[in-house]
């Protein structure tokens, strides 16, 4: 009698290890989560008889990730977060008590850095004539190879999310260096003894939904703009991409602005059909004239500083912003007279809301403070940048910052 117990004491042992190993191998040689699957139901469902496995996995939610020999209607109605949740240890599930689980016969919770992982149903269980059932003597044996496979199978899961972190990093980087392309590089800005044109650029992730620029229309007229889309990132930096190829394809010294900022507004209503729109300040200047005529729509004015009379002047808002309506009602163009040195500095709402010390938004009370001398517009844009510790050491910015700053002599 106990020479018989001590073979099959070995024989168990031996069907022990040859499982892990088995398993370990099997893991050692990257199988997919489905395959690892299949070899765990195989060995539970041939070797120990047992009827039902159904596995329940977190991965951002609770799934279903195995359910053999089960028929739907014996699980649909069972929540993890009522039933399983409270369940610490192997619990044996009393037929009578739990009408949802009755199904099932043992619950086998596997814990991972001591929060759930997953849940392993086990059901119609064998039970041998005489003696205790294979599946009770193995009991233990079967939750250490749930935790082996199930943290294998996370493992497996955090893998496959870290190679796509990466290469959404990489795409991000890519698509942080296309963008910078459309965004003028201050040296291709116009300098020249008619004005000076000066800009900066920093989105609050690696890409983002401003816009600036200024390019010549012709030989005596240059147009510059401004522009930011609602929201950040992916979808507002495309949408930035596609407006600033239409106001380059667009934009004209011929072109009437109220035309422009209309086909610009229908052109984004077509691209994206209402989810999104964008604020914009476009101007033209002529050199000879000095005729200034622009349109603000919805966005932030600029400051405008005469640097003789050191007056300051904010253009009104003309219209709505683009893509907010399918057609603009009222655009109302304005003109001015340049008569005298003038500077101008456009921004966006991510520099005019950024919050001060007492959480107060700074407004335009910095640019004003900054722009009223008689140095070069690039020196107040740093003076200002410097002030606000932008784009390193102000732990309170939350939007893309974009500030075009634009100077006229006479």
């Amino acid at each position: 009698m106990i020479r018989k117990e001590s073979k099959q004491s070995r024989q168990l042992s031996k069907f022990k290890l040859n499982s892990l190993l088995e398993i370990t191998r099997a893991i050692n040689e990257n199988l997919t989560t489905e395959e690892l699957l299949e070899r765990y139901q195989k060995l539970l469902r041939e070797e120990l008889n047992i009827g039902k496995i159904l596995i329940y996995k977190f991965n951002d939610h609770w799934e279903t990730i195995l359910s053999s020999g089960c028929n739907k209607n014996t699980y649909e109605n069972i929540s993890v977060e009522k039933d399983l949740l409270e369940h610490k240890e192997i619990t044996f599930i009393p037929s009578a008590e739990k009408k949802k689980l009755s199904s099932f016969d043992i619950i086998i919770p596997v814990f991972n850095n001591n929060e759930p992982l997953a849940y392993v149903l086990i059901g119609d269980i064998d039970e041998e004539a005489e003696g205790m059932s294979p599946v009770l003597k193995h009991l233990h044996f079967i939750q250490t190879l749930s935790n082996i496979i199930m943290v294998a199978i996370e493992n497996i899961r955090l893998f496959k999310e870290s190679l796509r972190q990466e290469a959404l990093k990489k795409e991000l980087e890519l698509a942080s260096k296309m963008q910078n392309l459309l965004i003028p590089d201050n040296i291709n800005l116009p300098h020249n003894d008619n004005m000076f044109a000066t800009g900066f650029y920093h989105p609050h992730y690696d890409i983002g939904g401003d816009y600036y620029d200024c390019l010549y229309l012709s030989k005596n007229d240059v147009g510059f703009c401004i522009a930011d889309v609602s929201g950040k990132g992916i979808s507002a930096a495309l949408l930035m991409a596609n407006f600033q190829a239409n106001m380059r394809g667009l934009f004209t010294h011929e072109i009437p602005l109220e035309s422009l900022v209309t086909e610009l507004n229908e052109r984004v209503i077509r691209s994206v059909q209402g989810e999104k729109f964008l604020t914009l300040f476009v101007a033209r200047y002529n050199f000879e004239s000095h005729k200034l005529e622009y349109i603000n729509a919805a966005h932030n004015p600029p400051v405008f500083y005469s640097t003789d009379s050191k007056e300051i002047f904010m253009p009104e808002t003309s219209c709505v912003g683009i893509g907010m309506l399918d057609e603009i009602p009222v655009i109302k163009k304005g003109v001015l007279k340049i008569q005298e040195h003038t500077k101008i500095i456009c921004y966006t709402d991510g520099l005019s809301e950024l919050p001060d010390e007492n959480g107060e938004e700074i407004g335009t009370i910095v640019i004003e403070k900054y722009i009223s001398n008689k140095r070069q517009v690039d020196e107040n844009i740093e003076q200002i940048i410097s002030s606000q510790k932008i784009p390193d050491g102000n732990d309170r910015m939350f939007d893309d910052i974009s500030i075009l700053g634009v100077e006229f002599f006479l």
